[in-house]
């Protein structure tokens, strides 16, 4: 069987057996967003992802885990 078939198969198996909603929500940006045309950006937002890079070049960034530990930790606190 090609491999882009059995790939195929696979991700479906995987999605209709996933109850993580977070995870399937993830799963439909990513579809929605490949088809979508590309964007033009603006010297704002071209701007603020030069400073994300620079951010993360520095080490001025976070991992997921951490975020997330974090975020709920906040939302506990409301």
């Amino acid at each position: 069987m090609d491999s882009d078939i059995q790939l195929k198969k696979n991700l479906i198996s995987r999605i209709k057996s996933s109850k993580d909603l977070n995870f399937l929500r993830a799963l439909q940006t990513i579809f929605d967003s490949s088809e979508q045309s590309l964007y033009e950006l603006n010297e704002q937002q071209k701007k603020s992802i030069d400073i994300g890079r620079e951010d993360i070049k520095n080490g001025a960034s976070k991992e997921h885990e951490q975020v997330m530990t974090e975020l709920k930790e906040w939302l506990k606190s409301k």
